[in-house]
């Protein structure tokens, strides 16, 4: 607990949900690249970046950045935008990250 409160949402809420928006952008190559070209990780290297902290929240920045990507998302996935960003922040918040 940071600030004497608690998440919004647990972390292996936000966790299941940044992994959900991971598996659905590795369906989509183009999306792969851009998303590569953004974070600066190398094709050879995502598997490592993936055990990093921070990067299931980079993926969910990646999508708060797209409206169209997250709209399309979450009508896919059933969750609701407002979901995104409570997971992006608890996520963010491990890191020590809040804003």
């Amino acid at each position: 607990m940071r600030n004497g409160h608690s998440p919004s949402m647990p972390l292996e809420t936000a966790q299941e949900i940044a992994t959900q928006a991971l598996l659905q952008l590795t369906k989509e190559p183009e999306l792969v690249g851009r998303f590569l070209a953004v974070s600066g990780i190398g094709p050879e290297t995502i598997r490592l970046a993936a055990a990093e902290p921070g990067f299931l929240a980079g993926v969910l920045e990646f999508y708060m950045g797209d409206e169209a990507l997250l709209l399309t998302f979450c009508e896919n996935s059933g969750v609701r935008p407002t979901m995104i960003a409570a997971a992006r922040y608890v996520l963010a918040g491990e890191l020590g990250g809040d804003e």
